[in-house]
């Protein structure tokens, strides 16, 4: 099993062990995962090389923005079909139905379109507007590029996302210049970002609720599930 995930907070929920950035890793139990920082490319490559690593099945793991607005930070998104620009993937719906009943009943689960963008949206017109076009309610980065790269090889393909923010609250374009691509903080360009008012302090604290919710909902999934998530990955 190969499991692709974008920032080190989201691969904190998952082991203890800190991970290497943007090459494979090996977690035990015929477990692979890469860290590949933001987007649909650093996905694309970290999808193909765990596959091309032996990876019989792929999951995206991860964080997600709300574009229903009935989903709030620490929801959890099992979506039935990942929807990018050019096409609608399939997730494997057994697999997914087996993940679910292991987890505890206080989870809010949402099982509906997860959508990719290339880009990070940044206002609430932007979801709706992606809402609208998809039909989806999440969006996140890498999904599409990882289901892609599972439909082309023939391998089935899990999507596991908790939402960060809600449809009302989206990150200042700003904030952009101070994150790396692993979503880890350069401090000085953060604390010049709120120098110039460019960020707030009352965004940012918006911000770590949400991560902290989120990263609650994905922790939870992985000691409810033991992470032996490929045990389930027949076809």
């Amino acid at each position: 099993m190969g499991i692709v995930i974008a920032l080190r907070a989201e691969a904190n929920c998952l082991t203890s062990t800190r991970l290497p950035y943007n090459e494979i890793a090996c977690l035990g139990n015929d477990t692979l995962v890469w860290l590949c920082g933001m987007g649909d490319h650093a996905a694309r490559t970290a999808a193909k090389g765990l596959q091309a690593n032996g990876a019989t099945a792929l999951i995206s793991f991860g964080v997600a923005g709300a574009l229903d607005s009935s989903l709030r930070s620490g929801d959890l998104v099992l979506p039935g079909a990942i929807h990018t620009s050019e096409k609608v993937y399939p997730v494997a719906l057994d697999w997914r139905d087996r993940l679910q009943l292991l987890l505890p009943s206080h989870l809010s689960i949402a099982n509906g379109i997860l959508a990719t963008s290339l880009v990070t949206l940044t206002s609430e017109a932007a979801k709706r507007e992606l809402a609208t076009a998809t039909g989806a309610c999440a969006v996140d980065m890498e999904s599409g590029a990882i289901a892609e790269t599972a439909a082309n090889a023939d391998i089935p393909f899990l999507a596991i996302r908790a939402i960060i923010d809600s449809i009302e609250f989206s990150p200042p374009p700003a904030l952009n210049h101070a994150v790396y691509p692993d979503g880890s903080v350069n401090l000085f360009d953060l604390l010049k970002l709120l120098w110039r008012r460019s960020v707030n302090l009352h965004t940012l604290f918006q911000l770590a609720i949400g991560m902290r919710a989120a990263c609650h909902t994905l922790s939870t999934v992985a000691r409810y599930t033991h992470m032996q998530l490929g045990r389930t990955a027949d076809k």
